[in-house]
């Protein structure tokens, strides 16, 4: 009888994760280190990786990635097929329908303007004309849009990150966008006369994460375990294992 009891007592403790259903988080499929390592389509490590393993774990609930195009991202959201969409800005998705609770910011992207070690020159963005720009199918570039939209500036699409990166230092272009993430991450193993050079800063955008409200999904509950993370300096912890930081203003090396 006790080893009935002890057998029963084992699987009700060891359901767990079981009893609720688990946690659907997209990943878009042009992100890059240090945010996302993805191998064979899936997620398997980075800064948001991480971020996602611990909401989901101190939600008490199973991850689930879905790998997906970034121009199908908010479309999935919206369909009900993911419930959290981490590294969001509101600016990116000004006619997202539907009903949503946002984090407060967790990191701050700053979006930059990069170009070659032989044209390393600062550059004032406005002042560029007839330019190809590097950028990421389905990205959004608030600050460049008027240029794009008047023709001044021309993208030209890589499907990631590191794309961009690549054909910039192929020369195919002479400037391309990226975030100072992505730049140190591809610069990390080059030596510093073929190191990418940042020649102007474009945006700065605080981003979270946005959750679908569902009776299945416990959004206050993500909300507090996400504020939780950044007042005791996990968030910042998960950023210096990739020798980064948050850019929150905390993390921000004081001035001497």
């Amino acid at each position: 009888m006790r080893l009935l009891a002890l057998s029963a007592l084992l699987v009700i403790s060891g359901t767990g994760h079981a009893e609720h259903a688990p946690l659907r988080f997209s990943i878009a499929d042009a992100w890059a280190m240090p945010l996302v390592q993805i191998d064979d389509h899936q997620a398997t490590g980075g800064i948001l990786f991480d971020i996602m393993q611990s909401m989901a774990a101190q939600a008490d609930r199973a991850a689930e990635y879905r790998v997906v195009p970034i121009q199908r991202v908010q479309r999935t959201l919206e369909r009900g097929a993911i419930d959290v969409r981490c590294y969001a800005a509101q600016s990116w998705m000004p006619n997202l329908s539907g009903d949503y609770t946002w984090s407060l910011p967790l990191l701050i992207q700053r979006d930059l303007l990069i170009s070659t070690p032989d044209n390393a020159a600062p550059v004032e963005p406005g002042q560029l004309d007839n330019e190809a720009i590097g950028t990421v199918l389905g990205y959004v570039y608030p600050t460049l849009q008027y240029s794009f939209d008047s023709q001044r500036l021309r993208r030209d699409d890589a499907r990631s990150e590191v794309q961009v990166l690549q054909k910039l230092q192929l020369h195919r272009y002479r400037y391309a966008v990226g975030n100072q993430w992505s730049l140190d991450w591809f610069n990390r193993n080059l030596p510093e006369n073929q190191q990418l050079r940042r020649v102007a800063v474009i945006d700065e955008q605080p981003v979270g994460c946005i959750v679908h409200n569902d009776t299945q999904i416990p959004a206050q509950q993500l909300m507090r375990i996400l504020l939780r993370m950044r007042m005791s300096g996990e968030i910042d912890r998960i950023m210096s294992r990739y020798n980064t930081v948050s850019g929150l203003p905390a993390d921000r090396p004081s001035t001497p």
